[in-house]
């Protein structure tokens, strides 16, 4: 096991040795979440595929973000005014009503996406430095709430490789000690197609 692997594993374990956050008020969310919808769809499932589906996300998840939006520590010119006038309880109540809601997934995955993109996501590429997913993202995708790491499973391919996309650009930096920046750089265009569109059809 490499240096990096293990201070990353280190890390994790860290992490999900805290406690669940305290959550917020499910009702008092989707009444706020009226004017998420235009976005991110009705109970948080987006009908566009460059928008992210927010039904099921963990609660810790969608905290960090919102909370990093309105900090600016993660840029997008649509999400910014959103997030900046949120208090600390509107984005506990936001973040406690999508996690609460059912998901519509999974999604139909081209067959020759399967095998490239299942073998990175479980496997990794060890030769070209690329860490599997799974170590982070669980084998189904179901994310680890207690480290922040996000539910992917059925995730809009579009939006997940976008997301990869600028990680390893360099456009988006919010991710822990720069884990997706190092896993991205080191991918291709076409790896980063093929694991997304493996996700989409996770469950």
């Amino acid at each position: 096991m490499n240096n990096r692997l293990l201070i990353a594993l280190t890390g994790m374990t860290l992490l999900t040795a805290q406690p669940l956050m305290a959550g917020g008020d499910i009702a008092a969310g989707e009444t706020k979440s009226a004017v998420c919808m235009a976005c991110h769809g009705p109970a948080g499932n987006s009908v566009n595929p460059e928008w992210p589906s927010l039904a099921g996300q963990h609660e810790q998840y969608i905290t960090k973000q919102l909370n990093n939006f309105k900090a600016k520590e993660r840029h997008n010119d649509l999400m910014a005014p959103m997030a900046a006038p949120l208090s600390d309880e509107d984005i506990a109540d936001l973040a406690a009503y999508y996690s609460s809601q059912k998901p519509v997934k999974p999604v139909t995955v081209e067959a020759e996406a399967v095998a490239l993109g299942e073998a990175l996501y479980r496997g990794g590429d060890s030769a070209a430095g690329i860490a599997a997913c799974s170590g982070c993202h669980g084998p189904t995708g179901e994310g680890n709430p207690q480290a922040k790491f996000p539910d992917i499973a059925g995730q809009h391919a579009t939006y997940t490789a976008l997301q990869l996309k600028a990680f390893r650009g360099g456009a988006r930096s919010n991710d822990t000690g720069s884990m997706m920046q190092n896993v991205t750089v080191r991918m291709t265009d076409a790896e980063i197609d093929a694991v997304s569109k493996y996700i989409a059809g996770l469950n």
